[in-house]
């Protein structure tokens, strides 16, 4: 997508905003937004309460207490708890304790292989997913997410040489589509997460996916480890993150907090690490995530056990605090 039709997807993406993308604001109302002036630097912009979460290890089957349990942790957004789509009695439990005790349900995740060779396995993961989408719209959660799937017959979200090809994004498409016109969901919205071997793989790769995929419930959700991919992005992760937010902030729903460190050896290798000990840019993290009015969460995952959780946990709040950000 070159930048004259980037600028008038955005715009004509824009005028739309108003009415199609509306987020839990506050518990039991919505807030409509739109895209104009998301993600200025201007000085005085307002800055909004960030949303942060994480896992809760061993969770209360009930759901007042299992909401009161990420109060406790100072969370105030969580991981869709466990309940099957079929369970209307404890979903609507579970949509009223965390709406009571304003603990946003960030996402419902449905990690699977959406381009898997075996024709009905991969029927099998497009229902998987359209059940995740449609718990999500129940809930009351943002959205569900998964990865765009993989051509790689042996690790399901491997690497492979189509990862990257225009036959990958055709069938990535489609795929979204399917999933969000069986389902048709009001408010949750379909995500894939970004990767650094598979498409999208840059905010371009996404805008060009937004704009190909037409479908108001298709969203974005940021992972910018994910991203680092190369020595370059290691190294200017900050311009990563700002144009992560400068072309993908209006769509944002959902993030994943992590952090990446270079392990020294004779070929480029990144592995993520407690957040905090890495190289990950979380002043402009913090500060760009603040300043989109639908309030994306922040969600800490992938750490070793409760002791990394909150290490990772008191370094966020420790920069939010140097950068003048505040936490709901």
């Amino acid at each position: 997508m070159d930048l004259s039709s980037r600028r008038n997807f955005i715009a004509s993406m824009g005028a739309g905003l108003a009415g199609s993308l509306a987020f839990p604001w506050r518990a039991g109302t919505l807030q409509a937004v739109g895209a104009a002036g998301w993600c200025s630097n201007s000085v005085g912009q307002q800055m909004y309460p960030i949303r942060l979460g994480g896992p809760i290890f061993h969770p209360p089957e009930d759901p007042a207490e299992l909401a009161l349990a990420h109060r406790k942790l100072g969370y105030s957004a969580a991981y869709c708890p466990s309940v099957r789509i079929s369970d209307a009695e404890r979903i609507r439990d579970i949509r009223l304790a965390f709406g009571k005790h304003q603990v946003v349900i960030a996402e419902v995740g449905r990690w699977c292989n959406l381009m898997e060779a075996d024709s009905d396995k991969r029927r099998q993961n497009l229902e998987r997913v359209c059940e995740g989408l449609a718990l999500a719209d129940e809930l009351g959660a943002l959205c569900c997410v998964n990865i765009a799937g993989s051509f790689n017959e042996k690790v399901w979200f491997g690497p492979h040489p189509k990862n990257l090809s225009r036959e990958f994004f055709d069938l990535a498409v489609e795929n979204a589509r399917r999933i969000i016109d069986s389902v048709k969901p009001k408010r949750a919205k379909f995500c894939y997460e970004m990767m650094g071997w598979a498409l999208p793989d840059s905010p371009d790769s996404y805008l060009e996916m937004l704009q190909a995929v037409d479908r108001k419930a298709f969203a974005v959700h940021l992972d910018p480890c994910n991203l680092v991919n190369s020595p370059r992005h290691f190294y200017e992760n900050t311009l990563l993150l700002n144009e992560c937010f400068e072309k993908l902030g209006p769509w944002i729903v959902s993030c994943h907090a992590k952090d990446v460190d270079w392990v020294v050896e004779m070929q480029v290798h990144f592995r993520e690490v407690v957040i905090g000990t890495g190289s990950l840019d979380y002043r402009t993290y913090l500060r760009r995530l603040a300043a989109l009015p639908q309030q994306p969460p922040l969600m800490m995952e992938h750490l070793a056990g409760p002791e990394e959780y909150e290490q990772s946990k008191r370094y966020i709040l420790s920069v939010g605090e140097e950068v003048g950000v505040s936490f709901a």
